[in-house]
């Protein structure tokens, strides 16, 4: 009789519940959740997908430097991401107050803009195995009392761009090309086939201790 196929463990380096929502769509459930407590703040002349790409990264070897290896727990995989939007290469804020939220809508407004998703999984190794995914998306014009609205009703807050596809602002959104699911927060079919590529087993939840 063959052994059986060790079971890994997953950490997912993100305190964002969009991300849980959307692992937990394709039955992903991560075995622990530790954020990345790592600056944001773009390089000079960082250009938006590069940023997504390092942040990503960044945020996944952060949490695997600070898992504590066991003999009794099985190996460790973390998935790190991040999301950027931008006009050009104009980087928009994840935005953090009224004002931001307020500028950031102003700019989409009647434009097109991309969203650069990046994710990273570290594997047992130390190893980064990554992925950049690029969506299109078009705002209609948007008028003073629009915004006004939206801001008012929160939904804005800590999203990059100012902004929530799944939320109220769908109803400013006139096209889409690419991944829906990457302007969410994640993009589902990557994730899924970067996971399956490095030979990450679902399993039963475990937290990894000392993370």
């Amino acid at each position: 009789m063959s052994p059986p196929t060790p079971v890994a463990h997953l950490v997912l380096a993100s305190a964002s519940p969009r991300r849980r929502e959307l692992l937990a769509q394709i039955g992903i459930t991560p075995d622990a959740i530790v954020p990345a407590d790592i600056d944001e703040t773009p390089r000079a002349r960082e250009k938006p997908r590069q940023l997504a790409l390092r942040l990503a990264e960044n945020k996944a070897r952060h949490v695997a430097a600070g898992i504590v290896p066991s003999g009794t727990q099985p190996e460790t995989f973390v998935l790190g991401a991040d999301t950027v939007v931008a006009c050009g290469l104009r980087i928009l804020p994840k935005a953090t107050n009224e004002s931001e939220a307020r500028q950031c809508l102003k700019l989409l407004s009647g434009r097109r803009h991309r969203v650069h998703g990046a994710i990273c999984i570290v594997d047992p190794a130390g190893r980064a195995h990554t992925r950049v995914v690029t969506t299109h998306v078009a705002f209609k014009r948007l008028d003073a009392d629009e915004i006004d609205d939206y801001i008012a009703n929160g939904e804005w807050r800590d999203k990059a761009g100012g902004y929530a596809i799944q939320g109220q602002a769908a109803a400013f959104v006139t096209g889409i090309n690419g991944s829906y699911s990457n302007v969410v927060g994640l993009p589902l079919f990557e994730t899924w086939s970067l996971l399956k590529g490095v030979g990450r087993k679902a399993g039963a939840a475990r937290i990894v201790r000392g993370a």
